[in-house]
């Protein structure tokens, strides 16, 4: 690769230091750079990737042995629980739990052999009878889905294969499909298991939802109640995926709750994320009364297989060159893409086009069979890199990701004020799953994008590897390096 130059210089040389909080930030640069001296060790074995349980994809991994960090996984029992007699454990294996046969089936052929750290601890709970509620935040890729999914499966009365038991809902029809896809895995030996997605455009008009577990978005869930569609008198379980969004996103969290309150009957009520920011955390005990809570202490929410790096473009135009650059690394494996808005993520994708690459884009801007489409391609390879908006930063499973880029750092509040450490966090969960390695790059250029990005990495207590964009083979070296290790090299501090 030729060199880039960057004539506007580093950005630690363009941005001015008048007060303490600028000194703070120029801290954190020299522990950044102190880390690109030393990258990740190659490694020829790729056992880690091929052994890896699947969570989120329909296909086999093949294997069973899960590489995950050895977090502390902290524990709050609801007070239903908190007694003697209901004492918590946690499984070594499936078989422990008195699972269907038929469940176990579906799990050993999607090569669920061994429990991750968040199913040893939750299932047990999960299962138990009396039926309790749960609030469950665990890393990305870590096995959240195949939990509630095994929970959903193992409530339902399979004598009543046309009334509605289990409702799942999720913030996006791609996760919701994913969800439905999961749930037809695990179940497919289940006799009588009959399963209906409950996007838009998925249920006609006058047709009745008669499936026994229902995976939907809150709006069209609500429009099929609302239509008297969707009767809910024999629901036993609702399970809210991404759970911190759909109960934070303005017009989700109400949707929710009103989908909750049509739930009469309703046993259990699950809430799974990798993050839960302290007031969403308050409503969502509220949400699910009593529940059991099973979370990670914050700096061990981003998975150690991730090696996060930031990159110092010349300006917010020049952040296009250095993405042209980098595409040739993109390819090694599947890419994604985050942008801020659907404009830029159509304009960018024409312009790589225009430019010989080959990308697709998705939003919401699309109709939902197009959307369906382009995942479908970038889910079996027949895309490699992916440019969309938030749309996809949660949930999204295809285990061929090795890279996520942030184009643009993640922002919340009033005009994009400050930076938000949740979005960040999911967005890079894309790729590294299940102890498969991956690469995040963000992008930097001028002081705001700059101090957010070094506010996020406080916010989790990560040292970001600074990749120089003016010398390309030593940056290509450091990232091929990681992708083509079996295990990347942890991003937590001691």
């Amino acid at each position: 690769m030729a060199a880039s130059p960057n004539p506007a210089g580093s950005l630690e040389d363009r941005i001015s230091k008048p007060n303490a909080a600028t000194d703070a930030t120029a801290q954190s640069i020299s522990a950044w750079e102190a880390d690109a001296a030393a990258p990740a060790e190659a490694k020829d074995d790729q056992s880690g990737a091929a052994d890896a349980q699947v969570d989120g994809a329909t296909d086999a991994a093949g294997g069973s042995a899960l590489h995950e960090p050895q977090y502390a996984v902290e524990v709050k029992l609801s007070d239903l629980q908190a007694d003697a007699n209901s004492p918590l454990y946690s499984i070594g294996s499936f078989e422990e739990l008195g699972i269907n046969p038929q469940i176990l089936k579906g799990m050993y052929a999607m090569n669920f052999k061994k429990p991750s750290k968040i199913q040893e601890r939750a299932l047990p709970l999960l299962l138990s009878s009396p039926p309790t509620n749960m609030i469950a935040q665990s890393q990305s890729g870590t096995g959240k889905t195949a939990a509630f999914v095994i929970t959903i499966l193992s409530r339902l009365d399979y004598t009543k294969p046309k009334s509605p038991q289990a409702l799942c809902l999720a913030p996006s029809r791609e996760l919701a499909r994913q969800i439905e896809g999961v749930i037809r895995s695990i179940g497919q030996f289940v006799d009588g298991l009959t399963i209906q997605a409950a996007v838009p455009g998925a249920v006609e008009r006058n047709a009745k939802v008669e499936s026994m577990v229902v995976v939907g978005t809150p709006g069209t869930v609500l429009d099929l109640i609302k239509r008297r569609q969707f009767d809910t008198s024999e629901m036993k379980v609702l399970c809210l995926d991404e759970a911190d969004n759909m109960l934070d996103q303005q017009g989700l969290g109400e949707q929710c709750l009103r989908v909750k309150n049509a739930l009469r009957n309703v046993e259990q009520i699950l809430l799974f994320s990798a993050t839960f920011p302290d007031a969403v955390m308050r409503y969502a005990q509220q949400f699910s009364p009593g529940a059991n809570e099973i979370r990670l202490k914050r700096d061990e929410l981003t998975v150690s297989g991730i090696k996060q790096m930031y990159m110092d473009c010349p300006s917010d135009e020049g952040k296009y060159e250095t993405l042209a650059q980098l595409y040739g690394l993109m390819t090694i494996g599947s890419s994604i893409i985050f942008v801020k808005t659907k404009e830029s993520a159509s304009r960018i994708a024409a312009r790589l086009s225009q430019d010989g690459h080959k990308v697709v884009a998705i939003h919401g801007g699309f109709e939902g069979a197009d959307r369906d489409g382009i995942i479908e391609d970038f889910r079996q390879g027949r895309a490699k890199v992916l440019i969309t908006t938030n749309v996809l930063a949660r949930g999204i499973d295809v285990q061929s990701v090795s890279m996520v880029i942030n184009y643009d750092i993640p922002m919340k509040g009033a005009s994009d004020s400050q930076p938000d450490p949740e979005t960040y966090l999911h967005r890079i969960g894309r790729t590294g799953r299940f102890g498969r390695v991956g690469v995040s790059i963000s992008f930097v250029f001028d002081r705001k994008s700059f101090q957010a990005l070094s506010e996020i990495a406080k916010h989790y207590n990560i040292d970001l590897v600074r990749l120089d964009q003016n010398d390309w083979d030593k940056t290509e070296e450091i990232v091929k390096n990681v992708i083509k290790s079996s295990r990347a090299g942890t991003n937590l501090k001691a």
